[in-house]
């Protein structure tokens, strides 16, 4: 009986201690794609959403990019992912998005922004 609580109690400590270590919230991102972009031409990201903000770099068309799901207007890239292609890139093509990137290519990842207008779901 001794070594069945002790198990028990093992246990439940285990696993309290997982809970607490684990991160509060866990991070997701949508993989997107530039598409469209008129020939030589490629998508800038931007610091803000706005085509004003500085640019931090530039994608040209099929370079997959990683997305928060954030997008202006309270669009989420997450909640319309179960709609179709066209649908969700009517959703965003006048908002700006959200996206997770290296733009120095150094390992030090930021957000930026992306015209919506631009990317598709990949």
């Amino acid at each position: 009986m001794k070594s069945c609580v002790s198990t028990a109690m093992s246990v439940a400590v285990l696993a309290a201690g997982l809970t607490f270590s684990s991160p509060s919230h866990a991070t997701v991102f949508a993989a997107w794609q530039v598409a469209g972009v008129p020939f030589g031409d490629t998508l800038n990201a931007r610091k803000y959403p706005s085509n004003a903000s500085q640019k931090q770099a530039a994608y040209p068309n099929g370079t997959v990019l990683q997305m928060t799901g954030r997008c202006t207007g309270g669009v989420n890239l997450l909640d319309i992912a179960w709609q179709p292609q066209w649908k969700q890139r009517q959703a965003i093509r006048y908002r700006w998005c959200e996206v997770w990137h290296d733009p120095a290519q150094n390992g030090h990842f930021v957000t930026g922004w992306v015209y919506g207008k631009y990317i598709a779901p990949y």
